[in-house]
């Protein structure tokens, strides 16, 4: 295999290294196999089918997760995968235009709504109540964003286990709550009840990349390609 070329010191001075040393190798590898693919989507724009809604935390990259190409996933990702309730105000709604992009302009047939594992955004909002010399303050804008989560929180009643396990099931109950934003979209509602839009949760382990799929009717998760998961633990790391 063949070594990267080396940064010059004017390509680190405009970006940071990492991102210059991950370009190189993007040319060198996939980028190199799908410069077609690259092109047809420059000429022909992009037609994804899946609009998904994932939270900004670092660790959870939608198209490492799902092993996307170029195209396949339109990706919304904010604090804690969130969605406010529909409303058209003279106000600022990064979300809900992306939502409305994806929806009226690109056609997406599915929303997925991902949360996952260890959430600060949800472990934040846990926090401001657990402790309350950690509060946010409702000022803020983390602090006025992950107040989205109340409605979820206050379905489940207070709280009488860890902050760790209660966070998870915060996590769980945030992603039902957003679906429920969702539909209150006119859009969203209509285009769901005439068969040309699906939603659906997801939940992500980060720690066993364990993926884990809403049943709705239920309200319970379940594990998603569990035999695969299985055999990816179980063969040797090195």
């Amino acid at each position: 295999m063949t070594e990267p070329p080396q940064s010059s010191l004017r390509d680190r001075a405009l970006l940071p290294a990492r991102l210059v040393e991950g370009y190189e190798a993007f040319l060198g590898g996939r980028f190199r196999r799908e410069q077609d693919r690259y092109r047809q989507l420059a000429q022909r724009g992009q037609s994804p089918k899946i609009l998904l809604i994932g939270c900004c935390d670092s660790r959870v990259s939608p198209e490492v997760i799902f092993d996307a190409h170029p195209g396949e996933i339109f990706v919304v990702r904010n604090i804690a995968n969130l969605v406010p309730p529909y409303a058209p105000d003279a106000e600022y709604h990064g979300t809900s235009a992306a939502l409305e992009y994806a929806i009226g302009v690109l056609h997406v047939a599915h929303v997925v709504v991902m949360g996952h594992a260890s959430c600060g955004g949800v472990r934040a909002y846990v926090e401001q109540f657990a402790d309350p010399n950690r509060a946010l303050a409702p000022g803020d804008f983390i602090g006025r964003w992950i107040s989205l989560l109340a409605p979820a929180a206050g379905k489940l009643g207070p709280r009488t286990e860890p902050v760790e396990i209660y966070a998870e099931r915060l996590g769980h109950a945030a992603i039902l709550g957003t679906l429920a934003n969702l539909r209150s979209f006119p859009y969203v509602a209509e285009n769901e009840r005439a068969g040309r839009l699906s939603l659906h949760g997801a939940y992500f382990g980060v720690a066993d990349g364990r993926l884990y799929g809403l049943d709705e009717a239920s309200g319970a998760f379940h594990p998603v390609a569990a035999r695969a998961h299985a055999e990816a633990l179980a063969e040797p790391r090195f």
